[in-house]
């Protein structure tokens, strides 16, 4: 990039700003963040894409930009990024035209470096059954065993309860090769509730976000929500809870059919907060995209998305059987509440007892949202660390919050949604903490976030 053109991209990327700062509370830091764009870490002649906005964010590693607008990767989310038995990363995302196309597909890529180079993409499965019926929001489960599953939302006979890229069955492949090949595996049912279509042959609206955590037995565990079937459309049925299920025997390495899934917690609703009521539908209920961490003392703490502007959480003493009546998430107990609108939440053990949790730190009435559900309110992003509180009631309290990254209100073409959702993941290897994270669900990129990064983050006593 010549010093005139680098010259022009950052007066605009700083530009665009400007009202930001003018009007809202947390704009002046988010500017100062988008001003260090100058200084990045990566050479932006070395990558090809369409604009240089993948740049606003500072990353410091590049995992895939499209090349192009308009093209059938304009849409990349559900970024997560693990470990194999044989030390690459692999990364498995949903890929599409736009978010919840027609085209949907899970891909993945692998990197040999520790994120520096990643090959281009591959399918796992998209639509090649037909127009619309779609595979999205893969996640992988490592078996112990060596065997690597991948299981996803596929629309596998037309039904659009919830629309194409919500209601399926869940699909699984697997790979016996450290992720490089994928074998065609089975297609399992969800568990069926009250909420779901009355029809037995209208699968289920449901997503699973995160990568899966261990139990106090080692299990393998995974938190996904369920969306009630819009047959139930303005009665006290329709909303969403949060829920799990429990691979009970994956370790073995069991063909796709054998798997044994425990679904969790055994009771329907337990995993629910407020809805409140919309023009000319009732008051229901609304509690999504569940992330799990396993506290020291081996119970289950719980985090999710709500309309209420609020994270709300809940803590298991039996390994998800039952849980505690949610609550608001404070920063500690009789603290101040955890702001957030409705946007993912994601929240991580780390190796050294902590935790990080990321969140927009706003109801969803500031930076030009008008209200919890309004997309524009999905930034800036910042994070918390977390400690575990033994005795106390709330049992991981946080630090004061600290902003990562912004989209500074900018959109990023042809669909300029402004949003940071972070529908994202966490490594750490090699004493190297990693936050892989979808930028506007354009750019997947990565983050080091340092024990130096951190350390002014400090959590109250």
């Amino acid at each position: 990039m010549d010093r005139r053109r680098s010259l022009k991209v950052l007066g605009a990327l700083i530009g665009t700003s400007l009202q930001d700062a003018r009007q809202f509370p947390f704009a002046s830091k988010a500017l100062a963040a988008t001003r260090s764009l100058g200084s990045t870490k990566l050479d932006p002649t070395q990558y090809r894409c369409y604009t240089d906005e993948w740049l606003r964010t500072d990353p410091d590693l590049v995992v895939y930009l499209p090349a192009k607008p308009g093209g059938r990767d304009g849409d990349n989310e559900h970024f997560l990024v693990d470990y194999t038995p044989k030390g690459d990363l692999l990364a498995i995302w949903t890929q599409g035209t736009s978010e919840s196309a027609p085209d949907n597909r899970v891909v993945c890529a692998r990197s040999s470096d520790g994120g520096k180079t990643w090959s281009a993409p591959s399918e796992i499965d998209g639509p090649t059954e037909g127009p619309g019926l779609t595979a999205s929001w893969g996640f992988p489960v490592i078996s112990r065993s060596g065997r690597i599953y991948c299981f996803y939302n596929k629309n596998s006979n037309g039904a659009a309860d919830r629309g194409p890229t919500m209601t399926g069955v869940m699909r699984c492949k697997y790979s016996d090769d450290d992720g490089r090949t994928w074998r065609p595996g089975t297609d399992i049912a969800v568990r069926r509730t009250a909420y779901d279509h009355p029809d037995s042959s209208v699968p289920c609206n449901w997503i699973v976000w995160q990568k899966p955590i261990r139990d106090s037995q080692g299990r393998v565990l995974v938190g996904f929500t369920r969306w009630s079937s819009r047959h139930w459309y303005k009665t006290n049925k329709y909303g969403s809870q949060s829920e799990l299920m429990r691979f009970d025997n994956i370790d073995f390495g069991p063909e796709p059919d054998e798997l044994k899934i425990t679904w969790l917690p055994k009771a329907e609703g337990m995993l629910v907060a407020p809805r409140p009521a919309e023009p000319g539908k009732l008051p229901t209920f609304a509690a999504e995209e569940p992330s799990l961490v396993l506290l020291p003392d081996k119970r289950l703490f719980l985090t999710m998305r709500t309309f209420t502007g609020r994270i709300w959480y809940s803590v298991s003493e039996d390994d998800g059987e039952t849980w505690r009546k949610p609550e608001v998430l404070l920063n500690r107990d009789q603290g101040t509440e955890m702001l957030h609108p409705w946007s993912p939440c994601p929240l991580y053990a780390l190796r050294d007892g902590r935790f990080l949790l990321f969140y927009h730190n706003h109801d969803g009435y500031s930076y030009g949202a008008e209200g919890p559900r309004d997309h524009r309110g999905r930034r800036p992003q910042f994070l918390a660390v977390g400690e575990f509180r033994p005795k106390a009631r709330q049992p991981i309290w946080f630090s004061s919050p600290k902003l990562l990254f912004d989209s500074a209100g900018v959109g990023v073409g042809p669909f300029y949604e402004v949003w940071l959702s972070m529908y994202a993941s966490l490594t750490e290897h090699g004493g190297q903490r990693i936050f892989w994270y979808p930028d506007r669900k354009v750019f997947l990129l990565g983050r080091y976030l340092s024990d130096q990064f951190l350390h002014d983050s400090v959590v109250p006593t």
